[in-house]
């Protein structure tokens, strides 16, 4: 209910997933008649959809205390407590990153041996795609939490991409093994020795090189490096706008270009990366950015059904017992 496009967005993605797929059910978790009222419109008669009422919303600026603490029957609450009671196996949510992190957290714990969830989420790169984490849920990480961010980031990787050994990368401020602060170094002595496909240090100029299936960082820098991600293709596409449409002859130009600009537009189209995993919580958690349209939104949904079926708690969890022999 709390995304910036508003309810319409879910509803639509919902009757696109519904199309997609034939053997799932989907649960709308708000008030009863705003998504009554758009599921009648958009979608018409389906026993594959359902809606569940919730009396309360979390604003977007709302503190995640007070959401945890005072919005009991809000949408987001209530469909965190259905993936909790087993009567929902996965939770796509738009609303308050905060919020929807901290009642997570609480509703659902992590996985025996997780210290913390992270948030993981998948970036074009050059060969493919990679995924890096965390991206915000934690501003610091200590060396084992790194470690255990790692372990995670391979199993998600592995799930959405089928690479059978995923390489995993400490970000780094140098690939030289003296570089860095203590803790990333203590991270990659744990990843040197541990099972994984571990590669060294990547720098951030090499995040899309392709080195690097998985890129693994506490969430501070990382929530940075994403922002920064998303500035400068904002960037370049304002400066390839403006070369376009400078005069007569570059818009000739533009128009002889097309096919090669929409190849590149469709490559770089971030709504196809949408959909952000809270990995290591007892429960599958996906969060949608804020600002997602209806076609970024259902890639959400589509990624929370690939961790479903491969059963991601699950997975971390035997990971762990692994490493621990």
């Amino acid at each position: 209910m709390s995304g910036d496009l508003g309810a319409e967005v879910v509803v639509r993605a919902a009757a696109a997933t519904l199309e997609k797929y034939t053997n799932i059910e989907l649960q709308l978790v708000g008030d009863q008649s705003e998504l009554q009222d758009l599921v009648t419109r958009i979608v018409g008669e389906n026993p594959r959809l359902h809606i569940v009422h919730a009396s309360e919303v979390v604003a977007m600026s709302e503190p995640p205390a007070d959401a945890l603490r005072k919005k009991k029957d809000s949408s987001m609450r209530i469909a965190i407590n259905l993936v909790k009671d087993g009567a929902a196996h996965a939770c796509v949510s738009s609303g308050n990153t905060g919020a929807l992190m901290a009642t997570s957290k609480f509703v659902l714990k992590t996985v025996p041996g997780i210290d913390r969830p992270a948030f993981i989420a998948e970036l074009p790169a050059k060969g493919g795609s990679l995924h890096m984490l965390d991206l915000g849920a934690n501003t610091e990480a200590g060396a084992e939490q790194l470690f255990q961010y790692a372990m995670m980031g391979s199993i998600v990787s592995s799930d959405i991409t089928g690479i059978d050994r995923p390489r995993v990368a400490l970000l780094n401020i140098g690939a030289e093994d003296i570089k860095g602060n203590g803790t990333v170094r203590e991270a990659a002595t744990l990843l040197h020795e541990s099972k994984l496909n571990y590669v060294g240090f990547i720098e951030g100029n090499d995040l899309f090189s392709g080195k690097a299936d998985v890129v693994v960082t506490d969430g501070f820098t990382g929530n940075v490096a994403l922002k920064t991600i998303e500035g400068a293709v904002g960037l370049v596409t304002h400066f390839l706008k403006r070369a376009f449409t400078r005069n007569w002859l570059s818009r000739l130009q533009a128009v002889l270009a097309s096919r090669v600009l929409n190849k590149l537009a469709a490559e770089m189209d971030s709504r196809h990366y949408n959909g952000a995993t809270l990995v290591g919580l007892n429960g599958i958690v996906v969060k949608s950015h804020g600002g997602a349209d209806s076609v970024a939104f259902q890639h959400a949904i589509d990624t929370a059904i690939v961790e479903v079926r491969n059963q991601l708690p699950q997975q971390i969890g035997m990971l762990l017992q692994e490493e621990a022999v």
